[in-house]
């Protein structure tokens, strides 16, 4: 009685049939595949963040070494105050390359997120369709559940093309945000240098 169970059982069914032994074990490998690319992208986005977390106190402690520094000056001249020019340039330069800089990093880090997103919807998809081939067994079938996951990947690519208006995001306000403490920085020096 247990042996004629088992028979009927999917996981013996797909053991004896080549074609599903082989999707199930393609399946395996990709799913593990997708494991460790969703775990490497985890990794990416968590230094990514790191990074960012770095040119955002490198960009406020230059701001106020620099504002320190004009601070310290004893007694500004007129030959100060005309030439202060020269400190305000070199702090915008500085700041536009950290908003550069900050702005490429946040763009990564979008773009990371995305693909973490669209790698773990991968990872269920798969999921599913190797549960519902244990699930089924022999009455799997091959084309109509195949051509199932690849429509489920092509209506998130049109959902994707659809859905492609660009909104302000808070990468945006960021970048404004240090666009504003850099003018005025160069705002303060002015005012240091010649009042």
């Amino acid at each position: 009685m247990d042996s004629a169970k088992s028979l009927h059982h999917p996981l013996h069914q797909i053991a004896t049939t080549p074609t599903h032994k082989l999707l199930l074990k393609q399946w395996l490998k990709e799913s593990d595949l997708i494991h460790r690319r969703v775990s490497l992208k985890e990794t990416q986005l968590h230094l990514t963040r790191q990074q960012l977390t770095q040119l955002y106190t490198l960009f406020f402690l230059f701001h106020s070494t620099s504002l320190l520094l004009l601070f310290s000056i004893p007694n500004p001249s007129v030959v100060s105050c005309r030439r202060s020019w020269i400190p305000s340039l070199c702090s915008m330069i500085c700041s536009l390359g950290f908003i550069w800089a900050i702005r490429y990093k946040t763009d990564v880090e979008s773009h990371l997120g995305r693909l973490l997103a669209r790698e773990k919807v991968d990872g269920k998809l798969l999921g599913k369709c190797m549960e519902e081939l244990r699930r089924k067994g022999v009455e799997f079938d091959l084309l109509k559940e195949v051509d199932a996951l690849r429509r489920a990947k092509s209506m998130r690519v049109e959902a994707k093309a659809a859905g492609n208006v660009r909104k302000w995001s808070a990468r945006d306000f960021v970048t404004l945000f240090c666009f504003a403490v850099s003018c005025l920085v160069v705002v303060l020096t002015r005012v240091i240098l010649c009042g």
